[in-house]
């Protein structure tokens, strides 16, 4: 709950986390096709249950951000996975690339955005925590 209030709380642009996923979600919602919608239900589904509707809609939102910024009409299956590999922590990869061999899905094309992806935490946030405190 708590991080969800955080993600409530505007940035420097004056719309927060959600409000930005909300965004993406509303303007890609057109662009899914039954098929990508399933395999996102199949990458998501070691999530547990109870984050499993919040992690769907942060990664189908950078997914949708992605898909904007490539200009595509429908989204793709290499969209859809670049897409979820950004969008999680590399602790999740894991999962993430069992998950794409039970799909018989190639991670090979998809390497360099594992390399891309976020670490767990962001870059210095020790030194901002202090910042703050004092």
């Amino acid at each position: 709950m708590f991080r969800k209030f955080l993600k409530r709380l505007p940035k420097e642009d004056g719309r927060s986390a959600m409000d930005w996923e909300e965004y993406y979600m509303e303007l890609t919602l057109h662009k899914w096709t039954q098929s990508e919608k399933v395999l996102l239900e199949e990458l998501v589904s070691p999530v547990p249950e109870l984050f499993r509707d919040v992690a769907k809609q942060r990664i189908a939102s950078k997914i949708g951000e992605l898909s904007i910024q490539k200009q595509e009409e429908l989204i793709t299956r290499s969209t859809l996975i670049e897409g979820y590999i950004l969008a999680t922590p590399k602790r999740d990869h894991t999962y993430l690339r069992k998950k794409l061999q039970e799909n018989n899905i190639d991670t090979t094309p998809y390497e360099p955005y594992f390399l891309q992806s976020k670490d767990s935490y962001r870059e210095n946030w020790q030194e901002k925590y202090k910042k703050k405190k004092s």
